[in-house]
């Protein structure tokens, strides 16, 4: 469990305990009166369903509220063991690409500064790139498409963004296909196929239909 999903565990529990407090902290204890180290405690052991059983609810309410709890702790310990790895999983898929452009196309990323820079070695490994980066959109489209949520997740890095990414992609390949001189277009084209592909999907899942820009970035 990493420190994010600990914290909110955290104010989960907590969030229930004052929930029993504002009831009037209804619970059946020995030796004593319950106080809110006993919401707290009875809160922690519902919500990771130890069962215990040392505290018990008194009132309709407190059963009602103990029950809830029980029910999202539960949820939450299987979001975290099975679906937030899958979603970290692909995050991380995605941000190594975005990384390792950096180098190739700048900071922010742009089509031009890619060109030039692979002009520099006779566009040498262009082909391999954009097949690499052909991957890159068809894993994009499917794990953004299983799980939109992916796509508000920001990158750790300033200056780069999975979008971003993909538009530099997009219009470098667009330039390829309209004819530069030693690169083949073939590559260029099946690149710019999947990822006009993945964009064109995930602006459907989002209900943001595409827009002419109101500068051409391509005259």
């Amino acid at each position: 469990m990493n420190k994010r999903s600990l914290g909110w565990a955290t104010v989960m529990i907590l969030g229930f305990a004052m929930l029993q407090a504002a009831h009037g902290s209804p619970l059946n204890i020995c030796g004593g009166p319950a106080t809110f180290g006993t919401d707290l405690h009875m809160s922690g052991s519902n919500f990771f369903t130890l069962g215990l059983g040392d505290v018990t609810p008194r009132t309709t309410l407190a059963r009602i509220i103990t029950v809830i709890e029980a029910g999202t702790g539960f949820g939450f310990l299987a979001l975290v063991i099975g679906y937030l790895p899958v979603l970290y999983t692909a995050f991380s898929r995605r941000e190594v690409g975005t990384v390792l452009l950096d180098a190739r196309a700048g900071s922010p990323p742009s089509a031009a500064e890619l060109l030039r820079r692979s002009s520099q070695g006779l566009h040498e490994g262009l082909d391999d790139l954009l097949r690499d980066w052909e991957r890159w959109a068809a894993e994009l489209l499917e794990s953004h498409i299983s799980y939109p949520v992916l796509c508000y997740y920001r990158s750790q890095h300033s200056n780069q963004s999975w979008l971003a990414a993909m538009t530099t992609i997009l219009d470098t390949t667009a330039l390829i296909t309209t004819g530069i001189d030693g690169v083949s277009p073939r590559q260029a084209q099946l690149t710019f196929a999947i990822a006009r592909h993945a964009c064109a999907d995930l602006a459907q899942i989002f209900n943001t239909p595409p827009n002419a820009p109101g500068v051409d970035r391509l005259p």
